[in-house]
């Protein structure tokens, strides 16, 4: 597990509408090994069903998921895949 396992890397999707934040949730996670994680920040209220989608679909654990002030706060595991 790498070190960016203990502090996610931050994505501020705020501002964008879907598809575009899992778009880029997915792009972001390429580049992470398995074991770390991302914080993904977004405003779209679609996100709170395609976050969690999209982390089935790829094989991703969703580790958190909240809203603070309008914002919708995912953290995201990366899977072995």
């Amino acid at each position: 597990m790498s070190d960016q396992a203990k502090t996610p890397v931050l994505l501020d999707v705020r501002g964008l509408i879907c598809p575009l934040p899992v778009l880029k949730a997915k792009k972001a996670m390429k580049s992470l090994a398995p074991g770390d994680r991302l914080r993904l920040e977004a405003t779209d209220p679609l996100a709170a069903l395609d976050v969690p989608h999209f982390c089935r679909e790829d094989g991703h654990a969703l580790l958190e998921q909240r809203t603070e002030d309008q914002v919708r706060i995912f953290v995201i595991e990366k899977g072995p895949k």
